[in-house]
């Protein structure tokens, strides 16, 4: 299982951000709409759809993400967009890391049901 830590959970961000980026690029063909897709406000968006789906476990993951604390944040992007789609992130990572992926299909799935 993985680490609890903010260090854990910053690590968790960053793969899942890898992860969650290239479920996007493998869907989208357009580079601009990809883009959009992963901005800060975008994610912190995504999570939204799918906050009620998710297990206890998960939320947790999240929270780590959201609640870690980050050196900077990007100009166009909200601190709380950018904590929330930092949470998102750690969610893909941690599910990621643990071999999840029919769960991260699922959720991704959830997200781009437009």
């Amino acid at each position: 299982m993985m680490k609890t830590t903010e260090t854990g959970a910053l690590t968790a961000a960053y793969i899942g951000d890898a992860v969650y980026e290239l479920l996007m690029r493998s869907k989208y063909e357009n580079h601009h709409i990809v883009v959009k897709k992963v901005c800060a406000e975008a994610q912190a968006e995504a999570i939204e759809k799918i906050m009620d789906t998710l297990s206890d476990t998960e939320i947790s993951y999240y929270k780590r993400g959201r609640n870690a604390k980050v050196n900077s944040v990007p100009q166009h992007a909200t601190v709380g967009d950018y904590h929330k789609a930092t949470g998102l992130e750690a969610l893909f990572g941690y599910l990621y890391m643990e071999g999840k992926k029919d769960r991260i299909q699922e959720l991704f799935d959830l997200i781009t049901n437009d």
